[in-house]
Order: structure tokens, then C-alpha cells, then sequence
């Protein structure tokens, strides 16, 4: 909230000194009317005004209450200049009443807007406004009264006033609502962010421990001892390092590590997906070219979404060999993974069942790319993997 009031502070001294300097420009063009002032009056009124602009401009920078006196006193020694110097002894010609206008109404009356912002300043606003409005009735008594400069005083320090307060009440407000927008958007980002840890903390469980756990429940069917022992190492040696506080980057299917992950080539991590489902009895017959080189975050999602295509086959397709067929062109890398197993009613599966949505689909997503699958009962199972280059 301080910092609020500074700004708001800060805003208002600028805008009083603006406002002061126009009307003293004003008052200066309409001082060098040709026989509008006296040359005494003008000999007055020029080192005053010089003075009055210096203050405006100190005003802006500080927003002092010694700045506003000098400010005032400028002013109202101005203002008497003008008007018991006058040229006519029946009253002030339009020179005289529109220079006096211009100095009480516009230069003068801009210290209000730093004088609005607390009780004691509001004493001092006051006060202004008296000395200013003496030295106008002044100014003008002997002369018929003329109701033009102290109606042009008494509205321009009115408006001044208004338009300061509003500036004061305003701004805090202002200031805190976009401070709770902001507060808003961050809590949003933390609980998306949030999200997206859950979701990435997911597909780990997903792809190690879940995975090993169903090879533990089904007696290890269809894997080697010593391809279930290598497993169950890896996933081990993560919850490890997980405990100790390390952040996982996946770097093939099924297998996370701590180490920073950098740009690879496709083909040189394919291998070892196709080593690690030849361990657990699942022939993969690749083919197309794999020499692709992507980012290193793009290749992590497409070969952990491609190894969990394989573990899909290898657990519910009912056949030993799968094939995927790697293609690309000027901006896309697609792998086709294809079996001829047992296929399944792609409207019959369950919307809880978060495998493929999350590991396949999500995965691909965050990265740009996509997924589509096709299957029916007896005829094997498709599934399209599309990755940006």
C-alpha cells in the first residue's frame, strides 16, 4: 500500500505542475499583449512569474510545502501587480482581468492538486485558497468589483480541488484491484502448474512402478527373471533419487534419470526401446529411417508415448511381434505402431482409464503433437504418433 501512495503521490505532482505551467504560459502570452499591461506592471509580473515557473517545476519533483508557498506568493504579488498598477482608472481593461484569471485560476489554483491527499494538507489548501482569493478582491475593489476574476478564481480552484481529490481516492483503488488481478493470476498459474506436476507425476507412476507392479501381479507372464530383475532395478534407483530431491527427465520409455537431457537423434535411442520389449518377449519390427534429429524435450514425450504404444501391445493385444514404421517430412516425424491382435471397441473404453489419455495423447499434446488411434475387435489395433521437428 505504500507503494501506492507514492505512486499516487507522484502522479499528482506532475499533474500540478503541468497544470501550473500552462496556465503560467498563458498568463505570459497575454502579458505581452501590445498596451494590455503598464510597463510597471510588466516589470512586476515577468521576475514573478520566472519565479512561479521554477516553483512549479520543484513542485513536480518534490511536492513540498515550501514550493507551494513561493508559489502562492508569486501569485498573488503578480495578481496586485496587475491591479494597482492598472491603465484605467475605471476598472481592469481584458488584458488585466484574463492575466489575473490565468494566474489564480489555473497557475496557482494547481497546488491544490498536492494538497488534497491528507487532513493537514487540506489546512493548507485552505489557506491557499484565502490568500489567493484576498489578493484577487484586492486587486480588483477599487475598481468597480469586476466579478470576472474572482468568479474565474473561485471555479478554477473548485475544479482543480475536485479533480485532485478524485485523482487521490481513485488511484489506491485502482492500484489494489489490478494488484488482486495480479494476485489472481499467479495463484492460477501455481494451481496449473500444479496440475501439470500431477499429471507428469502421474504418467512417471504410470510408466515405472505401475508397470512393474502388474508384471509382479501376473507372476511376471511372458518376462524373463532377469528382464523383471533389470526392471525393478530401474524403477528402484529412481524412487531413490526421487527421495533425495532430484527432478526426473525421461529419457527412453519406462526409464527416468536425473541427467539433463540434450538434442539426440532418433535413431540413436530407438535401439534401446527395442532392446528393452525384446527382454520382455515382444519382437518389434522397425521400419523407415530413424536419423532425425529433434529437441530434446520433443523426443523424450514421442519415445516414452511410442514405448508405451509397445507395452499396450505386449499386454493386451495377445500377439509377440508388433511393427513401427518411422516416416517424416519437412516438419513432422510420425511413427505407426501396428498389431495384429485382438483389437477392442474403441467407444467401449472406459474415460477413467487414464493409460493412453495421459502417457500417449497429453504427452504428445504438450509438445505440440498428436495422436490417433484405430482399432476393432478381431482386427488389430493402429495407433498414429505425429511429433514437430
Amino acid at each position: 500500500m505504500q507503494r501506492i501512495f507514492k505512486e499516487r503521490d507522484r502522479l499528482l505532482r506532475r499533474a500540478a505542475r503541468l497544470t501550473g505551467l500552462a496556465g503560467a504560459t498563458a498568463a505570459l502570452l497575454v502579458m505581452l499583449v501590445p498596451g494590455g499591461l503598464s510597463l510597471t506592471a510588466l516589470f512586476w509580473c515577468l521576475p514573478l512569474l520566472l519565479v512561479m515557473v521554477y516553483c512549479l517545476y520543484l513542485l513536480g519533483r518534490s511536492g513540498r510545502m515550501r514550493w507551494v508557498v513561493l508559489i502562492v506568493l508569486a501569485g498573488v504579488g503578480i495578481i496586485l501587480a496587475v491591479g494597482l498598477t492598472g491603465t484605467h482608472p475605471s476598472g481592469l481593461n481584458l488584458v488585466e482581468e484574463t492575466v489575473i484569471g490565468c494566474v489564480a485560476a489555473c497557475a496557482m489554483s494547481s497546488v491544490a492538486l498536492v494538497l488534497v491527499v491528507s487532513s493537514a494538507r487540506l489546512v493548507g489548501l485552505l489557506a491557499a485558497f484565502g490568500v489567493t482569493l484576498a489578493g484577487v478582491l484586492a486587486a480588483t475593489g477599487g475598481t468597480k468589483g469586476s466579478l470576472v476574476p474572482l468568479a474565474l478564481t473561485t471555479s478554477g480552484w473548485f475544479s482543480v480541488a475536485l479533480v485532485g481529490w478524485w485523482v487521490a481516492q481513485s488511484v489506491p483503488r485502482v492500484m489494489e484491484r489490478i494488484a488482486a488481478i495480479g494476485r489472481a493470476h499467479l495463484a492460477e498459474r501455481h494451481a496449473s502448474e500444479l496440475e501439470a506436476q500431477r499429471r507428469q507425476d502421474a504418467r512417471l507412476l504410470h510408466d515405472t512402478v505401475l508397470a512393474t507392479l502388474t508384471l509382479l501381479a501376473h507372476s511376471g507372464v511372458g518376462v524373463s527373471p532377469a528382464a523383471l530383475r533389470l526392471q525393478a532395478a530401474d524403477d528402484a534407483r529412481l524412487l531413490r533419487q526421487l527421495r533425495l530431491g532430484g527432478l526426473p527427465t525421461p529419457r527412453r520409455s519406462g526409464v527416468y534419470t536425473l541427467e539433463p537431457a540434450t538434442e539426440s537423434t532418433l535413431g540413436s535411442t530407438l535401439e534401446s526401446v527395442k532392446q528393452r520389449f525384446g527382454r520382455m518377449g515382444l519382437d518389434v519390427d522397425w521400419h523407415g529411417s530413424g536419423q532425425v534429429l529433434l529437441p530434446s524435450d520433443v523426443l523424450d514425450s514421442f519415445l516414452l508415448a511410442l514405448g508405451e504404444c509397445l507395452e499396450n501391445v505386449r499386454r493386451h493385444a495377445g500377439v509377440a511381434r508388433a511393427d513401427v514404421t518411422i516416416t517424416d517430412d519437412d516438419s513432422t516425424v510420425r511413427a505407426m505402431v501396428t498389431d495384429a491382435g485382438v483389437g477392442f471397441d474403441i467407444r467401449g473404453v472406459s474415460s477413467e482409464r487414464l493409460g493412453f489419455a495421459e502417457s500417449v495423447v497429453a504427452r504428445l499434446r504438450d509438445v505440440g503433437g498428436n495422436a490417433r488411434l484405430f482399432s476393432s475387435p478381431g482386427s488389430g489395433t493402429t495407433v498414429v504418433l505425429e511429433v514437430p521437428k
